[in-house]
């Protein structure tokens, strides 16, 4: 039906039409909300303590949980891992650095053990820097937040290439004390991240595809709150795509 030239002789059928999408869409959003109980946001840090989370190389000192709010001091430079392994999913977080030129970031698809001699994991990384940081370095103008890349010899194929790493395209992190959203939507080896409610940066071809969650320690005091996942259904991954467990 041509919606401009409808008449009142139409208006029957065209509501009739409309209550009928209505309870068609109904349906099929609650028989797959039912039938997919994982299709749904949960708290990956539940604001009170560490449940759910493993220190791999840090310490006690190194995180703290205060009003609904995990507090990372830094040091001594390392990982905590999630207590299970994820393939694909939609993870959003809320952070902030309390330095200029604070260093942190999240890894995913991570071995969750610490990289040999390294401090680090074997992951894609997540990169948080403050905005001073690439001044204090001497690091180019493009430096920037946002950044993903793999560590530790990891492979994947950048969008926006710096190297092997992928830089944001657009700069929109806030600076020290202030708060800044991410999403990080993560399938089938496949990486895209918003920053503060824009697609600026991802990769592709990750050559794993399940594996940890790990927040990272580096240097410099930063907070995480709001911190939820979405798992998403599982795709054709092999073992040899797949973290080794950690016991």
């Amino acid at each position: 039906m041509n919606i401009e030239n409808y008449n009142s002789k139409d208006a029957l059928s065209y509501h009739q039409i409309l209550v009928i999408l209505f309870f068609v869409l109904f349906s099929i959003h609650s028989g797959y909300s039912q039938d997919s109980d994982a299709l749904a946001f949960r708290p990956l840090f539940n604001g009170k303590n560490l449940e759910g989370w493993v220190d791999v190389n840090t310490s006690k000192e190194t995180w703290k949980v205060k009003n609904g709010t995990l507090i990372c001091s830094g040091l001594p430079i390392g990982v905590m891992r999630s207590d299970k392994q994820y393939e694909n999913f939609i993870l959003e977080v809320e952070w902030k650095h309390m330095t200029a030129g604070g260093n942190s970031g999240i890894f995913v698809w991570s071995e969750g053990t610490q990289f040999q001699d390294d401090p680090l994991t074997k992951a894609i990384e997540v990169q948080m820097l403050e905005l001073d940081y690439a001044r204090q370095h001497n690091a180019t103008e493009d430096y920037v937040h946002g950044e993903l890349f793999p560590t530790m010899g990891m492979t994947a194929i950048p969008d926006n290439p710096r190297g092997i790493r992928s830089k944001s395209i657009e700069k929109r992190c806030k600076g020290k004390g202030e708060w800044n959203k991410y999403v990080v939507v993560c399938v089938d080896g496949t990486v895209k991240l918003s920053v503060n409610g824009k697609f600026v940066n991802g990769l592709r071809a990750s050559e794993r595809k399940k594996g940890y969650i790990c927040l990272e320690a580096e240097g410099a005091e930063i907070h995480f709150r709001n911190m939820r996942i979405m798992e998403l259904p599982s795709g054709i991954t092999s073992q040899e795509q797949t973290a080794p467990v950690v016991n």
